[in-house]
């Protein structure tokens, strides 16, 4: 009676997924896919392919392994039909070059438009018919080279933090030089303590300013010459004196700015905390 016992224990299944065994449904399919044994040997192949679904996520090539024995199921599908088969390979060729492919449109739609913003530049410079006559007269595979480069060559001249070094020699030499304390009330004093200062990128700098300024300066240029150096005829020469007058006026301000944040820093105080009142 004990080895019938044995034999009846032994043959009932249980499907690990739902808990159901094979008495609850005589008609259901059961598959072993894995090295498991025991309670987790067995489950309906209906489960399986639930749970399965669960892990791929829609991808239907995806390895899927069993979670207790680290065993990957053997997955096959039912053979395609030609045109099948060719529209399934099709469809993963598509899948796979989908992401080469936009990223070559990016990188195209990157440089079309910086050489139309450099074409642009040159015309907004020199002057709308000069730089058309320039840019006609010109080598066709020079312009393509050359003018992408003037956006990037406008960013990496406003990565240069020229103002740095000219506030290093003024906080260093600013005690001999007394006429800019008399100019500038409180630039040359003496300072209790070296504050610290806020890294380079943290300090009013970030990659949207760079850019948007770089790429604002050919215009800036233009009306700063347009203001200060009207008498001058040419349209380049007008409009390089203008680019230096405002990067000029404008690190000087920024100079200033930053020496005065510099010098409010080194004077602060800490106050004592107020004692309160006994009720």
């Amino acid at each position: 009676s004990c080895t019938f016992v044995c034999v009846i224990f032994m043959q009932i299944l249980s499907c690990w997924v739902c808990f159901a065994t094979d008495e609850d449904d005589r008609t259901a399919e059961w598959v072993r896919p894995c090295r498991c044994r025991g309670s987790t040997k067995w489950v309906h192949q209906a489960c399986l392919q639930r749970w399965v679904d669960e892990k791929q996520r829609g991808n239907s090539t995806a390895r899927v392994a069993c979670p207790q024995c680290n065993a990957e199921y053997l997955i096959v599908f039912p053979k395609l039909g030609p045109i099948v088969y060719v529209l399934d390979l099709a469809d993963r060729l598509i899948s796979k070059a989908g992401p080469f492919a936009a990223a070559g449109i990016m990188v195209g739609s990157i440089y079309w438009t910086a050489v139309t913003y450099g074409a642009v530049t040159v015309m907004q410079v020199v002057g709308h018919k000069e730089g058309l006559d320039v840019m006609e007269r010109a080598d066709p595979l020079f312009l393509l080279i050359g003018l992408p480069t003037i956006p990037v060559m406008l960013i990496l001249g406003k990565m240069i933090r020229w103002e740095d070094y000219v506030l290093r020699l003024w906080r260093k030499y600013s005690n001999k030089l007394q006429i800019l304390n008399s100019i500038f009330p409180g630039i040359g004093c003496p300072v209790p303590r070296i504050p610290a200062e806020a890294s380079p990128l943290a300090d009013h700098v970030s990659a949207t300013r760079i850019l948007c300024g770089a790429l604002v300066f050919p215009t800036i240029a233009t009306i700063v010459g347009k203001l200060m150096f009207s008498s001058v005829n040419s349209n380049l020469q007008r409009t390089i004196l203008g680019g230096i007058a405002f990067v000029a006026i404008k690190g000087a301000f920024k100079v200033y700015f930053k020496q005065q944040q510099y010098l409010r820093q080194a004077h602060r105080k800490i106050l004592n905390f107020p004692e309160q009142e006994e009720a």
